[in-house]
């Protein structure tokens, strides 16, 4: 797949990305255009969440709003203390907000609906709902007007609606949680394998490459994943599947680690 350079928005700035951290331990990505930053998920405390924001350039302050994802810890763990600290608007849907803890401030809270498209500041952000076993989760995908991010990190079944959502971005961040053989000869318990493995858990390497096989990947110019389980998976493994599935060598496929994330990129 050759590479291309990103085109400038209509007000000649570049959106940008980068992970802090993507796995069972933590999960938090900042996209940004102009002076909007929006983090999708904060499972960090909120002393590694102001350090791994360093390590990007980036301080809290200059975080216009988190999108929440769904409600388990390791994706709204850190949310309500950080953003509480901070006041920072949080944006999620409303069974995702039931796990909000009482004292959260409401004027930090911005219901949203998982169909409905919004914009925060220079960013449009466009929810849509998954398969996976929360009480109301969404995905997202990211827009400056001229480009758009696409972002699955929890995902337990490729649905028509996902692909339609991810077909024709410039960039992807897909989760490859598992190795199936891995999870099944690997040390987690038959419940717990179960649930990874089914129908609202997590997508395993061979499903995110059918679900990358399926999209319309004409523009795509970033393929990097994320969600990776550190018992069940290994980068080598989720890097092949994708680049199997995307027909591109395997040094264009990117990966997000739970401790690193990635490095910028333009979208």
């Amino acid at each position: 797949m050759e590479r291309t350079f990103p085109p400038l928005n209509a007000k000649g700035r570049m959106m940008r990305f980068t992970s802090l951290g993507s796995g069972s331990s933590g999960n938090a990505l900042v996209v940004e255009s102009g002076r909007t930053r929006v983090m999708m998920d904060c499972g960090f405390s909120t002393s590694d969440t102001k350090a791994r924001l360093e390590r990007a350039g980036l301080s809290p302050a200059d975080i216009s709003a988190i999108v929440v994802t769904h409600e388990h810890d390791d994706h709204i763990g850190g949310v309500a203390r950080f953003a509480q600290r901070y006041a920072i608007p949080v944006h999620l849907t409303r069974g995702t907000a039931q796990w909000l803890p009482p004292e959260f401030p409401a004027v930090l809270v911005h219901c949203i609906e998982s169909h409905r498209p919004f914009a925060v500041n220079e960013l449009a952000v466009d929810p849509f709902p998954v398969p996976h076993d929360a009480r109301e989760p969404v995905q997202f995908v990211f827009s400056d007007g001229d480009s758009r991010l696409g972002v699955v990190t929890d995902l337990g079944t490729i649905t028509q609606h996902v692909v339609e959502k991810l077909s024709g971005c410039h960039a992807l961040v897909i989760e490859c949680n598992h190795d199936l053989d891995m999870l099944m000869t690997g040390p987690y318990p038959d419940g717990l394998k179960r649930r990874v493995s089914g129908r609202f858990g997590h997508l395993c390497n061979a499903d995110s490459g059918r679900l990358v096989a399926a999209l319309d990947r004409g523009r795509l110019r970033h393929l990097i994943a994320a969600h990776l389980s550190q018992q069940n998976n290994t980068p080598a493994l989720a890097i092949a599947a994708l680049a199997q599935a995307a027909g591109c060598e395997d040094e264009w496929i990117g990966v997000a680690t739970q401790d690193a994330g990635f490095a910028w990129r333009d979208a």
